[in-house]
């Protein structure tokens, strides 16, 4: 069996939680990586631990995705893994709700993931080899009571992501959607101490994204659900 190789990693949406694991992750193994967030001033540390490129965009304007992507390829080279990893999120009763929030909540977690996947998947083709990975939740696959946005917009981003698995692992593009189903720990958002393991540890949440990244073609997945054990199925 023949494991993919890759060389350039290109993580948008990027901040502290999981880009930052994904990203020392990659580093890791000698992968290039490149990251991408509407603010960059917080990437600094990150990049300098990593040796990562932080390139600033807004994943939902077409002229920037593409001059991201040209920045990428010239400064570090093409990617042939691309991470989605942004997110919109406006919350409150259904009634109340603004539409044109509404609007950019969607824009964000789906569009924007279109657009970024789209620039992906024009460079990987020619060379039938890549990987595109798009973070869920667990609104991707259930939605809750005043979260309506946002299951709109991981719902329409797994439709996305199960399409072009469908489309393009027959052309050597493996795609494949994380639904990441419960809390992230982090810095500020730890779990109590008679819960141990109840929220999700974001190293190891990349290390299931490189464990799918490592599949041979003749098994690949498409989506992989991540929880700790105090979600309900």
């Amino acid at each position: 069996m023949e494991t993919p190789k890759y060389k350039t990693a290109l993580i948008v949406g990027a901040g502290s939680g999981l880009s930052a694991s994904l990203a020392r992750l990659f580093a890791r193994h000698g992968i290039r990586v490149a990251l991408a967030a509407r603010s960059i001033e917080k990437l600094g540390a990150l990049c300098t631990e990593t040796g990562a490129l932080a390139f600033t965009c807004d994943a939902t304007k077409v002229d920037e995705v593409e001059r991201l992507f040209g920045l990428v390829e010239r400064e570090i080279g093409t990617p042939d893994v691309v991470v989605y990893n942004a997110s919109g999120r406006t919350r409150g009763p259904f009634l109340d709700l603004v539409p044109a929030e509404v609007a950019q909540a969607i824009t964000v977690s789906a569009y924007g993931g279109f657009l970024v996947a789209q620039e992906a998947a024009k460079r990987m083709l020619p060379n039938k080899h890549g990987a595109i990975l798009f973070t869920g939740a667990s609104a991707s696959v259930k939605g809750y009571a005043q979260s309506a946005p946002f299951a709109m917009g991981k719902f329409a981003l797994r439709g996305l992501a199960q399409s072009m698995a469908r489309e393009l692992s027959p052309q050597g593009i493996h795609v494949a959607h994380f639904v990441i189903d419960g809390g992230i720990r982090s810095a500020v958002r730890t779990e109590p101490l008679d819960r141990p393991d109840s929220m999700l540890d974001p190293d190891a949440i990349a290390m299931s994204y490189w464990n799918v990244m490592q599949q041979p073609r003749s098994a690949w997945t498409w989506e992989v659900e991540l929880r700790p054990w105090v979600e309900r199925f």
